[in-house]
């Protein structure tokens, strides 16, 4: 493993842990050398990537972290023009709304988010990572993110549902994504709670995603319809003005 993919390893392990880990315990966890494994955590807190306690000899992210994010996000045009975009949904549906990055087959991320004062509260919040084929948005992503159907099958089997779809439940539901525009996924990954996605498409491969979630009576009550056709205008409109970035 080269050492920008331990560092990059090292850093995604902190930001899931709810608590600073020590050296043994990251490297246990990573499969490092401890002796490697110090050498990284030790030009990361120079850099101000990550924070040491002395006292417990346990490391965290730090703030320099933070400013990176902020300053990706500054110059990025999607979470620039996707948040009123998320505030105006927020706010007329009373739902949280998400705007994501596709980065790859892998991962989805969230760049931008926005929640009403009573929404369902998930373990979301900008630079959350979730498998690229989860839910709705990975009906978009296999519809229009242009992989090859045997890479996405591969992938597939790896997600974890609550009430998983078999294979050629959920391939009928991307072909209906792709008929449509948009998807839907009523408790299939999460019981009780509906997830509604739409592909933003700058160059005709889905790059980003507008997303809606909330309860599944709520979003039953306002119409999985009316809420996907929304979405997918709001898409194709910020489709087109990246397109002009």
């Amino acid at each position: 493993m080269p050492a920008v993919a331990r560092a990059a390893a090292i850093l995604r392990l902190l930001s899931r842990s709810q608590a600073p880990l020590g050296v043994h315990a990251i490297a246990r966890s990573l499969g490092l050398v401890p002796s490697t494994c110090l050498h990284i955590l030790r030009a990361l807190a120079v850099e101000e990537l990550v924070s040491f306690d002395p006292e417990t000899k346990r490391y965290a992210l730090s703030s320099g972290i933070v400013a990176l994010a902020r300053g990706m996000l500054r110059r990025d045009p999607f979470s620039n023009l996707v948040q009123p975009v998320l505030d105006r949904l927020s706010g007329r549906h009373g739902v949280t709304a998400i705007g994501i990055e596709v980065t790859s087959l892998e991962h989805i991320v969230v760049v931008a988010i926005s929640r009403p004062g009573q929404a369902l509260r998930l373990q979301a919040d900008v630079g959350s990572r979730y498998p690229a084929l989860v839910s709705a948005s990975g009906r978009c992503i296999a519809a229009f993110g242009g992989y090859p159907w045997k890479e996405i099958e591969s992938r597939f089997r790896a997600v974890r549902w609550d009430n998983p779809p078999t294979l050629a439940e959920w391939r009928a539901d991307v072909e209906a994504t792709r008929l449509v525009g948009y998807a839907v996924d009523e408790g299939r990954y999460i019981a009780g709670v509906t997830v509604i996605t739409a592909p933003v498409m700058p160059r005709g491969r889905m790059s980003h995603g507008l997303v809606v979630l909330g309860v599944s009576e709520q979003l039953r009550r306002i119409g999985h319809t009316f809420i996907g056709e929304e979405l997918a205008s709001e898409a194709a409109i910020l489709s087109r003005q990246l397109e002009d970035a």
